[in-house]
């Protein structure tokens, strides 16, 4: 089958608003780094568009009818939307899910150290990472510190133009006859993955301390670090036990290629997908089923935890959304989640020539080629996918084709060599309609990923075309 290039199906109005959206796109990288800033970003810009928080509605003893639009939050960390629909929602509803965590280094909680006339910051990395493309790039530090009096503090440190940035040393070529005989899994390891963060020692008045008797301080360099902690943020080393901090790179998301065509950020695995997601389900008008967001954490280590997909924070957000819309009952709340069709939406990996041979070129999304389907992941035997049938995606090309949105199919790579995993197979337990869609990723998971600029707003416009059309 011949794959029509998407640029090429473009008028001139339309390369303005591509280039619009991938505008938008790369405001919401900037902005959300981190699962929580993801959050942020997504309740300022929901409440903008009317939506209303569920937990106010519930106390304030009102009910929801067709047209409302509430959301709810879980921990800061994961995030679902709904738009009620004209139809009962036990008739289902048309579901976009994504995830909003990435690959990163987290901090430990026990971690800053002095070694050598440095000062370190031990981490832990998540996600699958190739751990030799983190050294001597430039590294930024976000996330939160809660004190013990509950106090949260704000952290983003390298953003900025004026702020300082942080690293990972690798060992100087000169020297390194020994480190290039490894394998690359071992050329750096996860306990080498520290942060330097600085190199001064604390300032030590020799004239003042002499007379007082005083010694300069042990672990000089990582005094200093702790003052200015405690000088700008008022945090004590010990509030590391209960920070959440992520190292992630330093800069902006910038537009690729003399053409400007494609996108070059940290995260686009899979903020990509829930940035269009976001923005399909904000966009889109009154439906017949209800339409459903969700964008949740956890998904790059299992989507396990509270605030992963294998919580029951859904699930109990439609009980609590279909008991305010007059439905609510178990068998009801069955009846919705069995009868829903859904967009798995995470990324897919892009056609790379430099690597031609772990590809199958008749069954791999290229970068230009729209909006990607997967009709199933997993590893190998197809291990730990989900198995879209054949008649949800009759259903789904009857959609796209009519918005005449453009689409490829795709898979992971060549079958023995492994593949990936989405939130799709735990929603598919409920028995709905699942099938893995998204936008095809160059780089996926190094710190910076490409993506095309066509990919990403054809993502926007199939999402709504499913928002609206959907239901089997």
């Amino acid at each position: 089958m011949e794959m029509q290039n998407t640029w090429e199906t473009y008028n001139n109005k339309q390369l303005k608003d591509v280039d619009a959206f991938a505008d938008e796109y790369r405001k919401f990288l900037d902005e959300g780094k981190t699962e929580r800033e993801c959050v942020d970003y997504i309740v300022n810009e929901v409440e903008k568009n009317g939506y209303r928080e569920l937990q106010d509605v519930i106390k304030k003893g009102e009910t929801l009818s067709a047209g409302d639009k509430v959301y709810a939050v879980c921990m800061n960390k994961s995030v679902v939307m709904f738009r009620i629909g004209k139809k009962p929602m036990a008739e289902g509803m048309n579901i976009l899910g994504a995830h909003i965590d990435s690959p990163r280094l987290d901090v430990k909680q026990n971690p800053l150290y002095e070694e050598g006339g440095f000062a370190y910051l031990d981490t832990h990395y998540y996600g699958g990472v190739k751990k030799y493309q983190w050294v001597t790039i430039p590294l930024s530090l976000h996330g939160v510190v809660i004190k013990k009096d509950g106090t949260t503090v704000e952290v983003n440190i390298g953003e900025n133009e004026d702020d300082p940035v942080f690293f990972i040393s690798d060992l100087l070529i000169h020297l390194a006859q020994e480190q290039l005989e490894k394998k690359a899994a071992k050329v750096i390891e996860g306990e080498a993955l520290d942060i330097i963060m600085g190199n001064k020692p604390v300032a030590f008045d020799k004239k003042n301390d002499k007379e007082s008797g005083e010694e300069p301080a042990k672990e000089a360099v990582k005094k200093g670090i702790l003052d200015i902690l405690k000088k700008t943020y008022d945090v004590e080393e010990e509030d590391f036990l209960s920070a959440e901090l992520e190292v992630v790179p330093a800069g902006k998301a910038r537009e690729a290629g003399l053409d400007r065509s494609m996108i070059l950020g940290y995260g686009q695995d899979d903020r990509v997908c829930a940035f269009t997601s976001l923005m399909a389900m904000m966009d889109v008008e009154d439906t017949e089923r209800t339409a459903c967001c969700l964008l949740v954490d956890k998904e790059e280590i299992g989507s396990v935890g509270a605030t992963g997909m294998q919580s029951k924070f859904f699930e109990n957000m439609v009980a609590e959304v279909m008991n305010l819309t007059g439905e609510y009952s178990e068998l009801n709340v069955r009846r919705c989640l069995s009868s829903s069709c859904m967009l798995s939406s995470d990324v897919s990996s892009a056609y790379d020539p430099s690597f031609a041979s772990s590809f199958d070129k008749k069954n791999v999304a290229y970068l230009g080629g729209g909006m990607v389907f997967n009709k199933f992941t997993g590893s190998r035997g197809k291990s730990g996918s989900n198995d879209a049938n054949a008649e949800y995606l009759a259903y789904i090309r009857q959609i796209f084709e009519k918005e005449k949105v453009n689409f490829q199919t795709a898979e992971l790579g060549k079958v023995d060599l492994g593949g990936g995993g989405t939130i799709a197979y735990i929603l598919a337990l409920y028995g709905m309609n699942v099938i893995d869609s998204g936008v095809a990723v160059l780089n996926m998971h190094a710190p910076w990923e490409a993506t095309s600029k066509a990919d990403v707003y054809e993502a926007k416009r199939g999402y709504e075309a499913f928002l609206r059309g959907a239901g089997m």
